[in-house]
């Protein structure tokens, strides 16, 4: 009865173990942008974050989800796409009513034509379905630009994968761009510092955040023996990471002269 028990005991304590791991493996992601969201509520200022970061999490995750299809992994990676997901577009949509709320008189971008009766547009009566400049890609006034442009990238590629599902070059292609997309997350912040000369309004906890966990993902991909693409791509957003740290340190301990701030256009463009 005893070794039942015991027996009873570990297996309850294994199982426990794995329910925590599978919850850190798909909320874990998203921890290190909640004191980003939360600074930028706070403060009604998002020119410290890229949101180009956004973009490279939402293009990953959802190739990756399609890439399931392909190739069925673990479920609480699947989930962890879709909280992924669900997490940048809150940012997406905070940022864009803090931009365009600093920004008042700065010109309307869209990414589709609208039939609203929004000024922009009843002076270009002759716009086409896709109405966008692309040195303002990424830098929409209305999240609902956003979300037509992720259904629309969603849409496409969902087409090519159902065509090609047979094919395994493409399957494993899929999950490399994937992988190597997020494995890029930080070199839009990276260059979002050095373009501004500052680190400040980013969230340097998030940045340890990141830091921490790309470093845990890697040591397990070795250990593991992942895959070799998947070490190669853990140990660059590491690189990445660090060098983010290492600005913060350059940028307050050896502050760089504030450069002219061009309202409109440059502001745009920046992010």
């Amino acid at each position: 009865m005893d070794e039942e028990g015991a027996d009873w005991f570990v297996a309850s304590v294994q199982q426990l173990i794995s329910w925590g791991a599978s919850a850190a493996m798909i909320f874990g992601g998203i921890v290190p942008y909640i004191p980003q969201y939360r600074d930028i509520r706070r403060t009604e200022n998002a020119e410290g974050f890229s949101v180009y970061v956004c973009l490279m999490l939402l293009v990953a995750n959802i190739l990756r989800i399609l890439f399931w299809f392909g190739r069925r992994f673990e479920s609480p990676l699947l989930w962890q796409s879709i909280i992924m997901i669900a997490t940048m577009l809150l940012m997406l949509k905070l940022c864009t009513e803090v931009r365009v709320a600093s920004e008042m008189n700065t010109k309307r971008r869209a990414f589709t034509a609208s039939d609203s009766k929004d000024e922009e547009f009843k002076t270009h009566p002759k716009r086409c379905f896709l109405d966008f400049d692309m040195n303002f890609f990424w830098h929409w006034s209305r999240f609902t630009d956003y979300m037509q442009c992720v259904l629309a990238f969603t849409a496409a590629v969902g087409y090519i994968t159902y065509l090609s599902l047979d094919s395994v070059l493409y399957v494993e292609t899929l999950g490399f761009l994937a992988v190597f997309t997020e494995a890029m997350l930080g070199v839009p912040q990276l260059y979002r510092n050095h373009q501004n000369s500052s680190t400040e309004g980013m969230s340097i906890k998030m940045v340890l955040m990141w830091t921490s966990g790309d470093t845990f993902k890697t040591i397990y991909f070795i250990l593991n023996q992942a895959p070799f693409q998947f070490t190669i791509c853990g140990l660059l957003q590491v690189i990445v990471d660090i060098t983010i740290l290492l600005q913060v340190y350059m940028y307050t301990r050896y502050p760089q002269k504030p450069v002219s701030h061009i309202p409109h256009a440059t502001s745009a463009k920046a992010l």
